[in-house]
């Protein structure tokens, strides 16, 4: 019979400082969650405060407040105060980590984090040192939140219509219901049975009523809307083309009657059901091809999900040049009235202010880490990829993160937070920066090419093929091969169906 014991083990394990912990949760966040994040401090935090004006423009001397670590100035009651002399600093769990924290008086009027110029300053990332050089942002008062708006989905579109018709009672409701059972790309899939349970009226709404109020949602919208099927949504569409419209009365035939022969490419059929030639039928495909299958998810209003870039890169004398975007950077600072009043004063270094002044200073310096990690990260990129500024997509080297991280003595888990939902600005576009880093693939001479370069080969020659006779995937794959890209047909047909292209006889004029 065993007997409960109680036994001692000594065992080591790595932790991660809080300050740590933030420094990484920050450095994965996006542009507009980062934005979020210090806003939220700013109104919680009270040792925190926005910065109005990053320095004072005629010489004179810093208001008080004013960014010292920025203009390089050291301030005597900041000496004290960070020296110890008027105040007891709280307890962490790094005496080397809290010294490093002290110097963080405020960020936001950083506009190039360059290391050129400068050695880096220390980073919890590396164990180089290294130090971003500071200059004056032109992004006052700018919230990356400001560029998101609430649009209203197909639903609300059409409530909305619906409040502009004359119905009353009723005949309100019941197109209600059937606005609300509508599913998102458009369709009414339930029966008219299923709607009169939905009703809630005395007496019950009929099936008929119903109808009518189908066919009064159709007409809120784009023509297609609230159909039961696919043939009902493009007879729709059809009908409401111009009567001039050619072959428009066949193509409502073919596809009430003979939408299937259709699909299945039975053109001799379709010649011989319609009483027309081998050219009426490719026109009357053509035009059904021009309609929308799912008109619900073309109906509602995009939403303008603005892409926020962090890095802005440059063409400067010739050469590219990486500088974070100051839209994105903070204007943020410790109120120095505040933490003067508290090294003053008799309080606790584990009170729940001093806690909350050295989470300010934490914050200001994992900030500015953040966005030096990511220029430097955006740099090496730049670097590797700089064929692709000059010359396209086509350029794209293959690269990895494990080649970033030794270049940059990073870890690549560190790596790979820096470029997870981050976006470059280019002369050529907006990126993010995952972009940067297609996969490898061989070629016949024994070399490399990136998987971006062969689908822009790809984009080359299905652009100029001709329009009756498209080329399939096997045609591009050997077309690829005559260039020496070993693609499988699998593998074309893959990078195909990514760039939304359809298959060749999808093409054919």
């Amino acid at each position: 019979m065993t007997h409960p014991s109680i036994e001692l083990r000594a065992r080591q394990s790595l932790t991660l400082t809080p300050r740590m912990q933030q420094s990484v949760r920050l450095l994965q966040l996006s542009a507009l969650e980062f934005t979020q994040e210090v806003n939220n401090a700013l109104a919680t935090n009270p040792f925190l405060e926005a910065e109005e004006n990053a320095q004072s423009g005629n010489g004179e001397a810093p208001a008080q407040g004013t960014n010292l670590a920025a203009s390089g100035q050291a301030d005597p009651r900041e000496m004290s105060l960070d020296g110890g002399s008027g105040e007891r600093e709280p307890s962490s769990d790094n005496s080397a980590e809290t010294s490093r924290d002290n110097d963080v008086e405020g960020v936001g009027n950083t506009d190039n984090l360059n290391s050129e110029g400068g050695e880096y300053a220390s980073d919890s990332y590396s164990s180089d040192s290294y130090s971003s050089r500071s200059g004056t942002g032109d992004g006052d008062g700018f919230e990356a939140g400001d560029w998101m708006h609430v649009v209203p989905n197909l639903r609300e579109k059409l409530h909305q219509s619906l409040r502009l018709s004359p119905l009353m009672g009723r005949d309100r409701l019941a197109a209600q219901i059937v606005i609300e059972s509508l599913e998102d790309d458009g369709y009414l899939r339930q029966s008219l049975d299923e709607l009169v349970e939905l009703g809630d009226c005395d007496p019950p709404l009929s099936t008929d009523e119903f109808a009518n109020a189908v066919r009064l949602v159709q007409t809120l919208d784009q023509p297609g809307i609230a159909a039961r099927s696919l043939a009902e949504c493009l007879t729709l569409q059809l009908e409401a083309l111009p009567e001039e419209t050619p072959h428009r009365l066949l193509a409502i035939e073919l596809v009430n009657n003979y939408l299937e022969k259709l699909a299945k490419r039975e053109h001799a059929e379709l010649q011989k059901r319609l009483g027309c030639d081998a050219e009426a039928v490719r026109a009357i495909a053509a035009l059904i091809r021009t309609l929308d299958p799912k008109p619900g998810e073309s109906a509602a209003v995009q939403e303008n999900n603005y892409v926020i870039p962090d890095v802005i890169v440059r063409q400067v004398k010739g050469r590219w040049a990486v500088a974070i975007n100051p839209a994105v950077m903070p204007r943020a600072r410790v109120h120095r009235m505040y933490a003067e009043m508290f090294a003053q004063s008799e309080g606790s270094s584990r009170s729940p202010l001093a806690q909350q002044l050295q989470e300010a200073r934490w914050l200001l310096r994992n900030v500015q880490q953040r966005f030096s990690t990511i220029q430097r990260v955006a740099e090496t990129i730049v670097a590797h990829q700089r064929a692709f500024f000059d010359y396209g997509e086509i350029a794209l080297k293959p690269l990895v993160l494990r080649d970033v991280a030794d270049e940059l003595d990073l870890h690549e888990s560190t790596v790979s937070r820096a470029t997870g939902n981050k976006y470059m600005a280019t002369p050529r576009g907006i990126f993010e920066f995952k972009h940067f880093f297609p996969r490898e693939l061989g070629t016949e001479s024994g070399g490399t090419c990136s998987a971006a370069a062969v689908r822009a080969l790809l984009k080359e020659m299905i652009s100029a093929e001709p329009g009756n006779a498209p080329l399939s995937d096997v045609t591009l794959a050997k077309l690829l091969a005559q260039q020496g890209v070993i693609v499988a047909r699998r593998t074309v047909a893959k990078y195909r169906r990514l760039m939304k292209v359809p298959p060749a006889e999808m093409r054919r004029a």
